[in-house]
């Protein structure tokens, strides 16, 4: 198990490579949100983490964040597939929703939000492959648009997962894009304006594109263990998360 001393020098590596990269795209590391996920990690890595000084944590399963939030005080963000069945949990104990798509469930979750008096930041999944869960690129603009009126949720970027590449700079053209795509629909909503890309094994080249927030796990707490839930139970949401 990891103590929080090897925690914070794994996320001084992470943030050492996030400084680099802001370096030689001429950008303020400060713009660069550091996201632990922690995904399939026990609660007392997880309380590790905070020790560590990592404030922003992840979870892909609604029903990992609920027990883990409640275990233990952070800033949560959810990173899975938005599901109607789950869209509670994540009303609950979210504090920003990554891979937000139009549709039922996250009607439901923006509606319990509501309810609760709560509104929070929510980015937009786009998917360049037609291979995951996010929108087509051409149904991006509209599909923010119409969230940005939706009760309980504060439209205010993109997220994307690249496919699977050995080569960081494989994922370069899906970053560019993302970047691309949030230039254009800020002329219109200029409150989108983050970008949530780049994960362990790319994050320095989705930093040079731009990205605001990366979505880091085996960087800071090494190989995770073998997933523990079926799929039939709650979805993945398929692809690398951090």
């Amino acid at each position: 198990m990891m103590d929080p001393s090897a925690l914070r020098n794994a996320a001084a590596r992470v943030r050492s490579g996030i400084g680099a990269a802001c370096a030689r795209a001429g950008r303020d590391p400060s713009e660069v949100l550091l996201v632990a996920v922690t995904k399939t990690m026990p609660v007392a890595v997880v309380q590790a983490a905070r020790e560590a000084g990592l404030e922003d944590l992840a979870e892909n399963y609604a029903k990992d964040l609920a027990e883990k939030s409640a275990a233990v005080p952070a800033r949560w963000h959810f990173v899975g597939k938005v599901q109607a069945g789950t869209a509670r949990l994540i009303a609950d104990h979210a504090d920003v929703i990554h891979s937000a798509e139009p549709g039922r469930a996250l009607e439901r979750a923006a509606g319990r939000l509501a309810r609760a008096g709560r509104r929070i930041p929510c980015l937009l999944q786009v998917d360049f492959t037609r291979a995951r869960q996010g929108v087509p690129p051409e149904e991006a603009a509209p599909c923010a648009a119409s969230l940005m009126g939706t009760e309980g949720i504060h439209m205010v970027g993109l997220m994307t997962i690249p496919p699977w590449a050995d080569d960081p700079e494989a994922s370069r053209p899906f970053f560019i894009r993302l970047r691309e795509l949030r230039d254009a629909i800020a002329t219109r909503l200029p409150e989108v304006r983050e970008l949530s890309m780049g994960m362990s094994g790319d994050y320095p080249v989705a930093v040079e594109e731009g990205a605001t927030m990366v979505r880091i796990g085996t960087a800071l707490f090494g190989s995770r263990p073998p997933a523990r839930r079926s799929p039939r139970r709650e979805g993945p949401g398929r692809g690398r998360l951090g």
